[in-house]
C-alpha cells in the first residue's frame, strides 16, 4: 500500500547522513567492535546526558544527548556491515532505545520542576508519552501485520531537535519540546489512521470475494 511519508528530517537526507558514516562503520568492523556495546554505550551517555540535565548544565546535555542518538544510528550500520545483525540484537536496540529516551526525559522534567517551570515539566511529559506511543503503535500494527513506519515525529527528529534546543538556548529548548510533545502524538495518530485505512481496505477486498 501506498503512502506519504513526510518526516520533519527528510529521508533522503537522512541516507546521506549515513552514508557519510561508512568510512567509520568500516574501521569499527575491521576492529570488532560489537554493536551490542555501541548499543549499551547509547544509554550510557544517555545517563549522563540526563544528569547534566538536572544539573542545569543544558549545552552538555544537548551534546551527550546527539551523541547517544548518534551511537543509536552507528550501532545498527555496524551490525549490518559486520555481518552480525541478529533478532537478538535488534531486540536489545529497541528495548535501549525506549529506556535512554525514558531516562532522557526523567531528566529534563526533573530539571524544569527544579526551576520551577511546572508548564514545560508538563509538555515534557507529553513529549514522553508520545515518544513511546509512536514506538508502541509501530511495533503493534507489525504484530498483528501491517505495517506502521511512517510519521512526522520519530526517534531521529525528537532526538535532534531536544538535542539542538539544549545546545543552543533554554528558548529555543523549550519549543523543541512542545514541538516534541505535539507532533509526536500527532505522529501516533497517524499510525492509528494507517492501519485503519489498510484494515478498511483488507474488509473491502474480503467482500469482494
Amino acid at each position: 500500500m501506498a503512502y506519504s511519508n513526510r518526516r520533519l528530517i527528510p529521508q533522503m537526507l537522512q541516507d546521506r547522513f549515513t552514508n557519510s558514516l561508512l568510512p567509520l562503520v568500516n574501521r569499527c568492523s575491521k576492529w570488532g567492535l560489537s554493536p551490542n556495546a555501541v548499543t549499551i554505550a547509547g544509554v550510557v551517555i544517555t545517563l549522563f546526558g540526563a544528569a547534566a540535565f538536572v544539573m542545569g548544565y543544558l549545552r552538555l546535555a544537548g551534546i551527550l544527548t546527539l551523541l547517544g542518538g548518534f551511537c543509536d544510528t552507528l550501532d545498527g550500520s555496524i551490525a549490518r556491515t559486520s555481518g552480525r545483525a541478529s533478532r537478538f540484537g535488534a531486540l536489545l536496540d529497541s528495548a535501549v532505545d525506549r529506556y535512554a529516551e525514558f531516562i532522557m526525559y526523567l531528566g529534563i522534567g526533573a530539571y524544569f520542576i527544579l526551576f520551577e517551570d511546572y508548564s514545560t515539566a508538563a509538555g515534557t511529559f507529553l513529549a514522553l508519552c508520545g515518544s513511546f506511543m509512536v514506538s508502541y503503535t509501530r511495533a503493534r500494527a507489525e504484530s498483528l501485520g501491517f505495517e506502521a513506519k511512517l510519521g512526522f515525529m520519530q526517534r531521529p527528529e525528537r532526538i535532534v531537535l531536544i538535542g539542538l534546543g539544549a545546545l543552543i538556548h533554554i528558548t529555543v529548548f523549550k519549543i523543541a519540546i512542545w514541538l516534541v510533545a505535539v507532533l509526536s502524538n500527532y505522529t501516533a495518530l497517524q499510525r492509528i489512521r494507517f492501519v485503519y485505512k489498510q484494515n478498511s481496505d483488507i474488509s473491502k477486498e474480503l467482500d469482494k470475494i
